[in-house]
């Protein structure tokens, strides 16, 4: 997969936005139309990276984005600065009337492949789409 883009922002919920932005901008420059699942899951991944990791608690906290394209998948990480409280995990069934909890399982639902892993500086949650 080609890197189409990378960029750091603040672990801020105001970042969420400009997040979803730069996903849309970069895959439109490269042909892709139909986004609006992409930036669903951007939404959600990088809302979780603010909430629950380091990079949303502490002043000048990053999260990055990186997006890739093969020409059929369209591949999106998200590194933050890590956690020590647990692993991201989506639950089989979401109530309706649930208060939260909707983020990963949405991921799961709505990418083709997703997953989670540790790396020196945090953990990066990726998912793939095949618009």
């Amino acid at each position: 997969m080609g890197l189409l883009g990378k960029v750091d922002l603040l672990g801020r919920a105001s970042s969420v936005k400009v997040a979803r932005a730069y996903v849309r901008s970069v895959l439109c420059r490269a042909g892709r139309r139909d986004l609006d699942d992409v930036e669903t899951l951007v939404s959600e991944v990088f809302t979780n990276a603010v909430r629950h990791s380091e990079s949303g608690r502490r002043p000048g906290g990053l999260v990055t984005l990186r997006v890739y394209d093969d020409g059929e998948t369209v591949r999106v990480e998200v590194s933050d600065e890590g956690s020590s409280t647990g692993i991201p995990t989506a639950p089989e069934r979401v109530g309706l009337c649930s208060e939260g909890g909707r983020g990963l399982w949405m991921v799961r639902e709505l990418s083709s492949s997703w997953g989670w892993g540790r790396h020196a500086k945090g953990h990066t949650v990726w998912f793939e789409v095949r618009p």
